[in-house]
């Protein structure tokens, strides 16, 4: 193998790692994430895992903090405002272009992710169910056109999923009524995709994303009243 794609390789799949280990809460908001005991559980050098902690700094999930290094990013109202105001401008843009242009084995996709997302709703498959839900926007855009767009929309839907988690993963069974509701939306936009009707479809792409957003901001105030009390 080639040694630069060697080493490509090698840093993907440790960005992908500690993306997973961040998202699941192995590294809690706060934690330290140190470049040698890193390198060490991996049994690299420290070049690979500098490269996927700064590609982590990018998407949101790490921040490099003076004496302390690379430290996973603390959820924030800032954030989440910042990440879904970014989706709710991009998405239904990318949406309008692509609904033209999907196909059969389009939407045969979409059936089949639906289908997903079902299962791991009722397994309560927190890990599975987001990266299902990211895969379902990311096909219904695959058609815009747009790549460097599509780019931006993958990376706020990785750090959309972070707070998604926090928010699924609530007490009283909140967050199997919102895995519900979301999988009914997303037959919604996709039987709205299949009819053409990209007004109606963008317009409730749109709702979509702000009834998480203020859902997630609601979460975020409930748990910092919690933490002062």
């Amino acid at each position: 193998m080639n040694p630069l794609l060697k080493h490509r390789t090698l840093t993907a799949a440790i960005l992908d790692q500690l993306r997973k280990a961040i998202l699941d809460g192995t590294y809690p908001a706060g934690a330290q994430l140190r470049q040698d005991a890193l390198a060490a559980t991996f049994k690299v050098s420290r070049i690979p895992i500098r490269e996927a902690l700064f590609q982590l700094d990018a998407e949101g999930l790490v921040r490099f903090v003076p004496q302390k290094g690379a430290v996973v990013a603390a959820l924030s109202a800032e954030e989440i405002d910042d990440v879904f105001e970014l989706r709710r401008l991009l998405e239904p843009r990318l949406l309008a272009r692509s609904i033209p242009a999907l196909d059969s084995d389009d939407f045969t996709r979409l059936d089949a992710l639906h289908a997903e997302m079902v299962t791991a709703t009722a397994a309560n498959d927190l890990g599975r169910w987001g990266q299902i839900n990211a895969d379902f926007h990311m096909a219904l855009y695959a058609r815009a056109g747009l790549p460097r767009s599509l780019t931006i929309v993958h990376g706020l839907l990785q750090t959309s999923d972070r707070y998604t988690r926090v928010h699924l993963s609530d007490v009283a069974g909140m967050g199997i009524v919102g895995m519900q509701r979301a999988v009914s939306e997303h037959a919604t936009l996709a039987a709205l995709s299949r009819a053409g009707a990209s007004a109606a479809a963008c317009a409730f792409l749109d709702q979509h994303i702000r009834t998480v957003h203020d859902d997630l901001l609601r979460e975020l105030e409930r748990s910092q009243r919690e933490a002062m009390t």
